[in-house]
């Protein structure tokens, strides 16, 4: 009778069977000797086992990081061993010394032990302080808590990826301890005796399916009802260095996928890449994004072969809850992204209306040297220095030659145009996206930016503002930008929900963060504003506009000197040079500072010959000192000069004194700059 299978099948066996007082221990040995033979040890039997993203072959002595091999001693693989022998029990030191060293005898075992756990650990990039893997029991032993699944793969067998395939990897039942029912004599009572533990044990087997469905059920119930908000960590580089870009690229792609569940809240690019490379427990990860799920995982790439392993991990108990790998050509790398995207949602059992699921298994062909010239592009785009953002440019523009019906490096090409304040280039860049896909949230998104701010068609910006948040309600720059115009236009309440919205899905994000603390601070909330700066720059010290923003808040309190010790640390930390300059002369000006002032002007006036916008800062300082000609003037000139930002003089506080004037008036409408009512 193979009571070992029907215990391991059915846990749940196990609490009746000790109910009944059977001594569990002997039954397990003995059923591994009938098994087994003599001698032989389970895992032996098993060409490898997966945990998470490795993969351990006893027989060759390997253990793999998706698909990598990593270094490891014999004693530290022994270990391992004999823990993944029984899954989620305690093996007690005194188990260890017996079975790793039976027939020595040293004076510092202790020793050895923790000698041997930490090179594991190391192995596995484990913590013993919150531990993925291998949890430590005082006083008791060792438990490995990952979920765990075994295969007759051979680790060191070549792997072929020719085609796109999944493999699944699923809870392992957590071996039971069992003592065989010795029969006393070896009679006829033997044959009713086995007769008779065969009825209990069918009857146990019935019960223990009814009892072991249900725990599944209550426990994936508690497992994924929860899980509203994820996080996608960067996918790690498995490949060479110069791969970087590809890594990066389909964690964007895959945060991009999942953003398009409406009943899912993912976190942004920018609030998740700086993570990349940094080891912190998942618990202390998840409680910073404030998500309830992570996912992780590798990206290995040789030649036109990809693999990308994923791992989802449930943030309030530190839960492994699912694990795949997913192979394939690099040609269907779009489909395998969006496979691993449905995947995640099955299993956290989000629900994802007809049109996402739609979404979700469409791919639309792409060129296999244009999508990598968009990834590079990408990727030096976000590093946002002059010298990276020249090569996002000459790469975007390789992508569209290699494939002029491919959105997405026009779009790509519409952000850097708009973030530095060329219009003239942003505006055909936008309508080939658009024209190639309307359903791009992030074109829609520039579209609108540009409607308002140089076009002045607010109804226009509005809408696009909207379609791109139905597109992509994950999209956060849409909810940062259109807090923007929502200030402009003056309705503060729903600025205030959209600069939240955006912080929640980009909680990182300096610039994210202190537009925040301006809306609290442009909806009256100056004690909110200030909290919410300090909290942005314990995050990034060095955000110049983060201190520009609390100088604000601290200018409405009038702590004037707390506001101007602001301003001048925002230019020490290269916040932009101009505004800044302009925001200190104001205070300077208002606190009876009258040379200090005058001396920011001076400096203004000579940036003006290479910087227009100095200008509207020039305007700022004057109607501090209360001289309205000076300040009328120097608008007039930010107005000549097409200075973007003259739309916002109609609400600004700075000029609250210059609104009742005639000149001040004209050139406000001028520019389509909404003025209170």
């Amino acid at each position: 009778m193979d009571y070992g299978f029907i215990v391991s099948t059915f846990p749940s066996n196990v609490l009746v069977l000790r109910h009944l007082g059977v001594n569990l221990t002997a039954f397990r040995r003995a059923t591994l000797r009938g098994k087994l033979g003599a001698g032989v040890e389970p895992l032996r039997q098993t060409a490898v086992v997966r945990f998470g993203t490795y993969e351990v072959g006893f027989q060759s002595g390997e253990l793999r990081k998706a698909g990598i091999r990593i270094k490891i001693q014999q004693q530290p693989l022994r270990l391992l061993e004999i823990l993944l022998e029984r899954p989620g029990e305690v093996i007690t030191r005194e188990e260890l010394r017996s079975r790793m060293w039976p027939d020595e005898s040293f004076g510092d075992f202790d020793q050895a032990v923790n000698v041997a756990i930490a090179k594991l650990r190391t192995a596995l990039g484990d913590s013993a302080d919150n531990p993925r893997f291998v949890e430590t029991l005082p006083r008791r032993g060792y438990r490995f808590i990952a979920q765990v699944t075994m295969s007759g793969y051979a680790a060191n067998r070549p792997e072929p990826v020719s085609e796109l395939k999944a493999v699944t990897t699923v809870p392992t039942p957590v071996r039971a301890e069992v003592e065989v029912l010795q029969p006393k004599r070896r009679s006829e009572g033997k044959t009713w005796l086995t007769a008779g533990v065969v009825l209990v044990l069918v009857a146990l087997g019935a019960l223990g399916i009814v009892l072991w469905k249900s725990h599944l059920q209550q426990g994936q119930s508690r497992a994924y009802t929860a899980i509203r908000s994820l996080a996608v960590l960067p996918l790690e580089n498995l490949s060479n260095n110069s791969q970087d870009y590809f890594a990066d690229g389909m964690t964007d792609e895959l945060i991009t996928d999942l953003a398009q569940i409406s009943a899912l809240r993912v976190i942004s690019r920018t609030s998740i890449m700086p993570y990349k490379g940094v080891r912190k427990p998942m618990l202390q990860i998840a409680h910073e994004l404030n998500v309830d799920a992570v996912v992780e995982g590798t990206v290995l790439r040789s030649g036109s072969q990809v693999r990308i392993t994923a791992q989802l991990i449930r943030a309030p108990v530190d839960e492994h809850l699912w694990a795949q790998s997913y192979e394939g050509d690099v040609h269907d790398t779009l489909a395998l992204q969006k496979k691993v995207a449905r995947e995640i949602a099955d299993q956290i059992r989000i629900q994802v209306t007809p049109q996402e699921a739609a979404a979700l298994g469409s791919t639309k062909p792409v060129n296999t040297e244009a999508y990598e010239n968009y990834l590079k592009g990408r990727y030096f785009w976000s590093k946002r220095t002059p010298e990276d953002t020249k090569k996002a440019i000459d790469y975007f523009g390789e992508a569209i030659k290699e494939d002029p019906k491919y959105a997405l490096p026009h779009a790509g090409l519409a952000d850097i145009y708009q973030i530095t304040d060329r219009p003239q280039l942003a505006r055909p860049e936008v309508q080939k996206a658009l024209a190639l896909d309307d359903l791009s949230a992030e074109a829609h998104n520039s579209l609108a930016n540009l409607l308002y701010l140089f076009d002045h068609d607010w109804a226009g910006a509005d809408k696009e503002f909207k379609r791109a948040l139905d597109l992509d309600h994950n999209y956060a720059p849409a909810h940062h930008w259109y807090s923007m115009y929502l200030a402009l236009k003056g309705s503060k309440e729903e600025a205030l929900v959209e600069a939240e919205k955006a912080y929640e899905l980009d909680p990182l994000s300096p610039v994210v963060g202190a537009n925040l603390a301006k809306k609290l601070e442009e909806s009256g909330q100056d004690d909110r504003a200030i909290e919410q700066a300090k909290k942005t720059l314990d995050l990034e010290p060095n955000s110049g506009v983060t201190h520009a923003v609390l100088g604000i808040a601290y200018q409405d309190k009038q702590m004037l000197n707390e506001a101007i010790g602001e301003y001048r640390r925002a230019l020490e930390v290269g916040g932009p040079t101009g505004e800044i300059r302009g925001l200190l002369g104001y205070a300077y000006a208002v606190a009876g500072n009258r040379g200090d002032a005058e001396a920011e002007i001076a400096q203004l006036k000579e940036m003006f010959a290479t910087d227009k916008r100095a200008a509207l800062d020039l305007a700022v300082v004057f109607s501090g000192l209360g001289d309205k000609g000076s300040a009328i003037y120097w608008l007039e000139k930010a107005r000549e000069n097409h200075v973007r930002d003259v739309i916002g003089i109609g609400r600004d506080p700075h000029f609250a004194g210059l609104r009742n004037d005639a000149r001040f008036r004209a050139i406000a409408q001028s520019v389509g700059a909404p003025l209170p009512q």
